[in-house]
């Protein structure tokens, strides 16, 4: 798997979380949702688990991603930020995984 931030998405991010330590993190969050069903969320996190999280090297700062979720995921992912929609957005080549991903610190 790929994750790539782009220069937009990188931008935001140093508004949002500065020099502070920690990582980016992918989930797909099922709390409340119906059953099967799940929505892509970014949060910052402090720490990593080291036997579920899996990191990806980006040239903004490392993404972790639960080794259980990445089945829920294509193999090439785009962390952006759209301007027009004031929100993160989480692409692929094949499709618009989430156009408005919440962002969580």
């Amino acid at each position: 798997m790929k994750v790539t931030i782009t220069k937009s998405a990188a931008e935001e991010l140093n508004k949002k979380i500065g020099d502070q330590k920690g990582y980016l993190k992918i989930q797909y969050v099922t709390d409340g949702l119906a059953c099967g069903a799940g929505v892509p969320t970014l949060l910052f996190i402090s720490s990593k688990d080291e036997t579920e999280d899996v990191l990806f090297e980006t040239s903004y700062r490392p993404v972790i991603m639960e080794k259980s979720q990445m089945i829920n995921f294509d193999d090439d992912l785009t962390i952006d930020y759209s301007d027009s929609v004031n929100s993160f957005q989480l692409k692929s080549p094949q499709q618009i995984v989430n156009g408005r991903m919440s962002f969580i610190m």
